[in-house]
């Protein structure tokens, strides 16, 4: 085990080393520069496509073989659609606004000194992921628009796919010219690599953990570098006694079922207790195979579903699984939400625009919804391009995290002479 830190202690110093230096150059290049090497490596990327499968093919046998989840798989697999989407998103955000250089605010003090804040990329990001391989593409894409480098560290359960994309999309910076370093995969897997990481104060200016609750937990308790993240999403729709019984029936159908394995899927209902076609509500999600596990007053409005025990309304489940509730009106929705959600998403279906209203004020999470599905908990859906993930913090960044969030910013003060008395 020593060997095995000190080795991957080395490998990190090394791979941010040069990290580094390519963030010295990533600095200097012009918006048109990084579109064009983004461009080059979203074609790239196509190119490889044919790769890219037969290496996520080898992952997919690999994890059915070891009996990873149904989620798990799903967040896993690619094909020739999923890898076009994933190069349509590098390009994407190759044309995005560049945030760098942005002028934040500027002021003129009286002694005649002006001030502006100024955006400037953050350095070195570590990204920490797990079974998604097209985060490699995002988050790699995503760092270099933002005039960031990038080292990432994916799960084992990807490295082939992880392996064959990344080669492509450093092959497509590299032909217009960016440094390779800008975008650096860490060629291991084992934990003590995700250690060297984490205490690599001083060469990764910030690390980003995508991935299960043990995972982010562990960055979280065990990091000596900033960290950007979310733990859980455990995500709430309330639907008020007010709500269109149609418009309330597909919100949480899709909140919930669209893709059950995303951090943005409703993992609890809450129905006012009046809400007349509450029933109906609940028999709409069991008609999709969603299994319901309801408290008392939901399993007396529908018999045969299960009880939900105090353990549920705390879960993600990430699978086709939602606890239901009844909560006396918007007041009692916001108490539960705040007792067990994770400030994450949550939705609200109502025609009151005054208790709408009174939910988007109230319930403190970095996302909250009106009328809408909660499957929306998505940069690109926020017109960010690709995300490099969801952030229920309260400093620096909130919700989807894309460019301006990578970035952090600078005075820069002119006068003419001024000395201070």
């Amino acid at each position: 085990m020593a060997d095995a830190e000190t080795d991957s202690t080395a490998l990190i110093a090394d791979m941010g080393r040069r990290a580094r230096a390519a963030a010295t150059s990533l600095s200097g290049l012009s918006s048109a520069a990084k579109c064009r090497a983004l461009e080059a490596a979203a074609q790239a990327i196509r190119d490889a496509a044919p790769a890219i499968v037969a290496a996520n093919t080898i992952d997919m046998d690999r994890a059915q073989a070891a009996g990873l989840s149904t989620a798990m798989l799903d967040r896993l697999r690619l094909d020739a659609g999923r890898i076009e989407s994933m190069a349509a998103g590098v390009a994407a955000v190759g044309g995005l606004r560049d945030p760098v250089g942005q002028l934040i605010d500027e002021t003129r003090r009286p002694n005649g000194l002006n001030l502006r804040r100024i955006r400037v990329p953050i350095g070195v990001i570590g990204i920490i992921y797990e079974s998604r391989p097209n985060v490699t593409a995002d988050a790699a894409a995503l760092c270099i628009k933002s005039g960031n480098a990038v080292i990432l560290r994916g799960g084992s359960e990807a490295i082939e796919s992880n392996r064959a994309i990344h080669a492509a999309l450093v092959a497509g910076l590299e032909s217009e010219g960016m440094p390779g370093d800008a975008a650096q995969l860490v060629p291991v897997t084992d934990r003590a690599a995700v250690g060297a990481m984490l205490a690599a104060h001083g060469m990764i200016d910030l690390v980003v953990p995508r991935g299960g609750k043990s995972l982010v937990a562990r960055v979280q308790a065990e990091a000596r570098v900033p960290v950007l993240a979310h733990l859980d999403g455990i995500n709430h729709v309330y639907v008020d006694a007010s709500a269109d019984p149609t418009m309330a029936e597909a919100i949480t159908v899709n909140a919930k079922m669209r893709r059950t394995g995303i951090c943005g899927a409703m993992e609890t209902l809450l129905i006012d207790r009046g809400y007349r076609p509450a029933a109906a509500l609940v028999e709409a999600l069991v008609a999709t195979s969603c299994e319901v596990r309801g408290d008392p007053a939901v399993r007396a409005l529908v018999p045969g579903i299960a009880a939900a025990n105090a353990a549920d309304w705390d879960t993600e489940y990430l699978e086709a699984i939602a606890s239901v509730a009844m909560v006396d009106g918007v007041e009692g929705a916001m108490a539960h939400i705040a007792a067990h959600g994770s400030h994450h998403t949550d939705a609200i279906v109502a025609e009151d625009e005054g208790v709408a209203e009174r939910f988007l004020a109230g319930v403190d999470s970095a996302i909250v919804l009106w009328n809408a599905s909660t499957q929306f908990a998505d940069g690109g859906e926020f017109g960010l391009g690709a995300e490099i993930g969801i952030a229920t913090g309260r400093l620096h960044a909130r919700g989807p995290v894309a460019l301006e969030g990578l970035t952090t910013y600078k005075w820069v003060v002119r006068g003419t002479g001024q000395t201070r008395p």
